[in-house]
């Protein structure tokens, strides 16, 4: 079979090209993509090529499909999953496969016939045996590709632990009713990150979300709003650290002077990170989340209350597979709705450069659909393009009717009157 698929071949040498599949074999599995997620990991591998650590050092002559937070549909099935998997059953993945011969490798970084930015891929058995082919019993393809980032959010929050006084046992994850606070924290990952502290099983009493944007707090609170967070039994409180004169202050005042629990630093700025250390309270736990290209990049932490008030600190650099399955199931549930992640849309044939020139694009996650032919369009644009198209003035239309977010009914919408790759 015949797939489109956007191929690795070196550094920043990008290429959507078409070619033949090998058939598959018993123990592989045919798939059809239809959704995928491009992810700043697929950047950094584009633009570091064979220097990064899952990338082969031969992909010049046998180059990979990028691409590794998709979802879609199985086509068929090799014999040796025959009773765990079956044509037509939709799936996601999950890319972090931890072999033990090969722990690096992956699904959209170490190999030909598997990524996300395709249009129809070989699932290798090694998915399978260990485990990281996830059914998927939602509607939306979409959720399925955001599941993977959800799921990095989830782990992060199962990942904080607090101690217990007088033994050396660890209580793992937040604190049930306590305190958390989420430090610039109204981008895409932000704001998943909102929307499970609010409705996940170990929910805080008070949640503090924190930007120095007025315009990004302002959009966060009206798609997770204080109402819905009371109802879920929680005080949720937007604050703009750029416009007080004092935020450690104002945020410490918000805990009646006790500090958090549990922070969250979703930017890898300095003096974010050690205003997180400065509102921890006793045995508060600091989530550095961001990831930094820095390889150098450090922070000034108070060790006197590491010791004495016994705060301290983990990273967390994606879910596991629990955590994946935990995100499919709530949203497939409707418990979750990541759909605030998602800024953009486009097709298969608005990868490479997306890809590519991912920093310089302001917004959440960009979705791709990999079956249509579109330009990386931002949602907010699709008014001024609508005047023009009529089908972006219907996509426009919906996506309005969904208080500006991406939905179920647009995906439908798009895939049944975009044009085909």
């Amino acid at each position: 079979m015949k797939t489109q698929a956007v191929r690795l071949y070196g550094k920043e040498d990008l290429r959507l090209e078409t070619f033949e599949l090998p058939e598959i074999k018993e123990d592989e599995i045919l798939a059809h993509i239809i959704s995928d997620s491009i992810c700043m990991s697929s950047y950094k591998a584009s633009k570091q090529g064979t220097d990064h650590k899952r990338i082969p050092n031969n992909i010049d002559t046998n180059p990979i499909i990028i691409g590794h937070e998709f979802c879609g549909t199985i086509v068929s099935v090799g014999k040796k999953w025959e009773k765990q998997f079956k044509a037509g059953q939709k799936f996601s993945i999950q890319p972090a496969l931890n072999q033990e011969s090969d722990p690096y490798a992956a699904p959209g970084y170490s190999f030909e016939t598997i990524g996300g930015d395709a249009t129809y891929i070989v699932i290798p058995s090694v998915v399978m045996e260990l485990d990281c082919l996830l059914d998927y019993k939602g509607d939306a393809f979409y959720h399925g590709s955001v599941a993977e980032p959800m799921s990095c959010i989830i782990g992060a929050f199962h990942a904080n632990y607090h101690t217990v006084q007088g033994s050396y046992n660890h209580n793992m994850g937040i604190v049930e009713g306590g305190k958390t606070a989420i430090l610039a924290g109204v981008g895409p990952m932000g704001l998943g990150s909102i929307d499970y502290a609010i409705h996940c099983d170990r929910k805080p009493s008070l949640l503090v979300v924190t930007d120095i944007d007025d315009a990004r707090l302002k959009r966060a609170s009206e798609i997770y709003t204080v109402e819905e967070a009371q109802k879920n039994g929680i005080e949720l409180v937007y604050l703009n650290t750029g416009k007080t004169a004092d935020p450690v202050g104002d945020l410490m005042a918000l805990t009646g002077g006790t500090g958090y629990d549990d922070v969250f630093v979703f930017a890898p700025v300095k003096p974010v990170v050690e205003q997180g250390d400065k509102i921890l309270g006793h045995d508060g736990c600091l989530n550095f989340f961001a990831g930094p290209t820095d390889t150098a990049f450090s922070a000034t932490f108070n060790f006197y209350n590491v010791h004495y008030n016994a705060t301290h600190i983990v990273g967390t650099s994606g879910g596991n597979t629990n955590d994946l399955r935990e995100a499919l199931q709530l949203m497939a549930e409707g418990t979750i709705n990541p759909s605030s992640m998602i800024t953009h849309i486009g097709g298969l044939d608005s990868v490479v450069e997306t890809t590519l020139n991912l920093p310089n694009i302001p917004g959440g996650k960009k979705l791709v659909y990999n079956n249509i032919s579109m330009p990386m369009t931002a949602l907010i644009e699709l008014e001024e393009l609508g005047e023009s198209t009529p089908m972006l003035k219907r996509l426009d239309e919906i996506v309005k009717a969904h208080n500006g977010l991406w939905s179920l009914e647009a995906e439908k919408y798009l895939l049944a009157h975009a044009e085909s790759i």
